[in-house]
């Protein structure tokens, strides 16, 4: 979901030890990918190299990360996303309750891998094929939602109000991250995040209010 996260929060169920190996074989791809792509650019960086760098074959990275994309977008948030959102009141709206776990992984994020979260969102704009990849991938996220709306609601996930509920969220985050992004990430993500929220929940309100717009 987005761009902010890399990594699980520290409060997370305690994986297995199979499970602790992969993670820390897909942080280790990660991580040498951001360093190759900081030093030398996203289309210079190759799937050998991140191999080598991570220590681990290329078809290791395939395995794990489809395509140099993917190592670019996916984090360990989504899983955990449906859960949090979960553990929110039932009878909370549903964009309040997507503030509360957005602002808890904006702040984590930031605290944890600040210049990793402005290098994905900057990825995301400048490179096509991150672009693409990422809007191919909002599908994931967007089920998710689908899912706690469906059950709050007790519609069915594949209802259309509730998947283009879903996806005009996604949507809009998605927007906001970009937005961040070509603004040099001077703003505040938080504050974005919240307004993009508030307009969602309260509408569009149109012209700017001034003296040729006035309220």
């Amino acid at each position: 979901m987005t761009a902010v996260r890399t990594s699980a929060p520290a409060n997370a169920p305690q994986l297995g030890l199979r499970e602790r190996k992969k993670l820390k074989t897909r942080v280790a791809i990660r991580e040498a990918t951001y360093r190759l792509i900081q030093e030398q650019g996203y289309e210079a960086t190759t799937v050998e190299q991140i191999a080598e760098a991570a220590e681990v074959s290329p078809s290791t990275v395939f395995r794990y990360f489809p395509t140099k994309e993917d190592i670019v977008l996916t984090d360990e948030y989504d899983p955990l996303l449906e859960t949090e959102l979960r553990e929110r009141p039932a009878d909370e709206p549903i964009v309040e309750s997507l503030r509360h776990v957005l602002r808890r992984a904006v702040g984590l994020g930031f605290v944890e891998e600040p210049e990793v979260s402005r290098l994905r969102t900057k990825l995301m704009v400048e490179v096509p094929a991150v672009r693409s990849r990422m809007l191919e991938s909002m599908s994931v996220t967007g089920a998710i939602l689908c899912r706690v709306i469906a059950e709050r609601t007790g519609r069915d996930p594949g209802d259309l109000e509730v998947r283009t509920f879903s996806m005009g969220l996604i949507g809009a985050l998605t927007e906001t991250a970009a937005y961040w992004a070509e603004h040099d990430h001077e703003d505040d993500l938080t504050v974005l995040v919240d307004r993009t929220l508030d307009m969602l929940a309260s509408g569009f309100a149109g012209p700017v209010a001034g003296p040729e717009n006035p309220r």
